[in-house]
């Protein structure tokens, strides 16, 4: 039975490592960078920027076999300030290059659909491509929804891709708002998670 355990410091290799291989087939980011051996390379470098930034801003976890990852920000940090930019903005310059304007177009294009209050945010979520299927996403989703459960709390996420919406749904989760990116970008829902008090 895969156990789901809160990451450190010495786990974010591995987790960049999953999410990297996860989001390859990503709509957005296939849109982002287009060439699938430039974007693997640029995933790693995106997830060894963000993974640190959203475990400042809240919670990192791994099953323990490193077949899943999910990285949730707290209520209230879903939305990156700007000392966090700094600090991610050379990487990411770095990581893009040339498409760093399509980059900050569907990040843009999420912040504007986001919406505000408390909530547990579900930034990224991803399962090794040969585990996928096996119900690791599932189960790496609820070991965080069961806390905001406990805490009264809804949860927040985006997805770019259709498959992913009815796996939401059986956990809990409801399309909120469905969007475009601009300028022939991808299909995003925007879907929210009532907090279970039963």
């Amino acid at each position: 039975m895969t156990i789901i355990l809160s990451a450190n410091s010495d786990d974010r290799p591995a987790i960049v490592e999953t999410l990297a291989q996860a989001f390859q087939i990503d709509p957005a980011l296939s849109w982002i960078i287009p060439d699938p051996a430039r974007r693997a390379s640029a995933l790693r470098g995106l997830f060894r920027a963000l993974v640190p930034a959203d475990m400042r801003a809240g919670v990192a976890l791994r099953s323990d076999g490193d077949e899943a990852a999910a990285l949730w920000r707290t209520p209230g940090r879903a939305h990156s300030g700007m000392l966090e930019f700094l600090r991610t903005v050379i990487p990411l310059v770095a990581t893009f290059g040339t498409a760093l304007p399509r980059g900050l177009t569907v990040q843009n294009s999420i912040d504007a659909h986001r919406p505000r209050g408390r909530f547990w945010y579900l930034h990224y979520v991803g399962v090794r491509p040969e585990h996928q299927g096996k119900g690791h996403g599932g189960r790496i989703i609820r070991a965080q929804t069961a806390v905001a459960d406990g805490e009264g709390l809804p949860c927040w996420l985006e997805t770019a891709t259709a498959a992913n919406v009815p796996l939401y749904e059986r956990l809990g989760f409801a399309t909120q708002v469905e969007w475009d990116v601009p300028n022939g970008g991808p299909h995003f829902w925007g879907m929210m998670r009532a907090p279970d008090e039963r």
